[in-house]
């Protein structure tokens, strides 16, 4: 059975013809996705080529193995079986040919181009921006003010739940992160991104480095039956008292990261700030890591 998204990709790339190069489908994928009528069905990030949904290459991978897009390093291309899969839904595919009939015709760098000048934030960390744009000062200077400033040394925390990887890994560049800790005990998950290895690899691909600090999480044994905010304050109050007293070798290390100029995000699963032992690590260490930051500060980017 395909997820609604993986639907969404093969009715698209058949109705652009079924097959087509990498990067132009990407671009096609991501102009689709900004269309006010379709429900976008992937979320994109600023990359070294502009817009990139990574899920969109995970779903890739998988649709391979099932055998509804030929194994092709260079171009996306649909097998019988994949039409197949989308015939019945026409709903999607009504959207996907409506957009095809409309789409750019361009393809390469001057699609690329393209999607530059209607989405600049997107092309904030391209690699290929000066080339496909020469002589558009214009929009290389829309880029440019797009470009997240750095910001100041500190702490900044953010929870995944009901996040996308993209949405995800674009708010810590919206918020000038340079380091991101994953405080969690197991840093595994089955939304996709979020395990150890991918969040590391994302990370590092879009210029952030990715610590881990298992130390600093709580097991998993210890979450259960937390059904109020009483019950939350009753388990942070016990971690804030028996557990981080022990941990100052790792507090001594996110300390040091933040003197050393970095804006370090704290990271682990709840969305909200309050029931998630990560609020508690900037205010437990409030006078050694960043005596001028209060939780409402550190705690920015959960509440976004």
């Amino acid at each position: 059975m395909l997820f609604e998204r993986q639907r969404a990709l093969l009715a698209l790339l058949d109705a652009l013809g079924g097959r087509i190069g990498n990067l132009d489908f990407q671009k096609l994928l991501f102009l689709w996705c900004q269309e006010p009528d379709v429900k976008a069905p992937y979320d994109f990030v600023p990359y070294k080529f502009g817009a990139f949904s990574f899920t969109s290459y995970a779903d890739r991978r998988k649709l391979m193995e099932r055998g509804y897009i030929a194994e092709d390093d260079k171009t996306w291309q649909i097998e019988e079986s994949g039409r197949v899969a989308v015939v019945r839904d026409k709903g999607l595919r009504g959207q996907a040919q409506t957009y095809a009939s409309h789409a750019p015709k361009l393809r390469g760098d001057a699609l690329v181009a393209l999607s530059y000048r209607r989405y600049p934030w997107f092309a904030t960390r391209s690699e290929m921006a000066d080339r496909v744009l020469v002589g558009d000062d214009a929009t290389l200077a829309r880029i440019e003010a797009a470009r997240p400033k750095a910001g100041k040394p500190g702490i900044v925390t953010l929870g995944y739940e009901g996040r996308s990887f993209e949405v995800y890994l674009s708010l810590l560049l919206e918020s000038s992160v340079t380091v991101l800790c994953d405080v969690r005990r197991n840093p595994i998950s089955r939304r996709y991104g979020f395990s150890k290895s991918s969040l590391a690899h994302g990370c590092d691909s879009i210029g952030i480095r990715y610590l881990h600090f298992p130390e600093l999480g709580i097991a998993s044994s210890e979450r259960q039956g937390l059904d109020t905010q009483a019950d939350y304050d009753a388990l942070f109050d016990e971690y804030e008292r028996t557990s981080l007293p022990q941990q100052g070798l790792a507090l001594d290390r996110i300390r040091a990261l933040v003197e050393d100029g970095h804006r370090v995000a704290l990271t682990c699963f709840e969305e909200l700030p309050q029931q998630c032992h990560r609020h508690w690590l900037p205010r437990h260490s409030n006078e050694q890591m960043v005596p001028t930051m209060s939780p409402s500060t550190s705690d920015r980017m959960s509440r976004s």
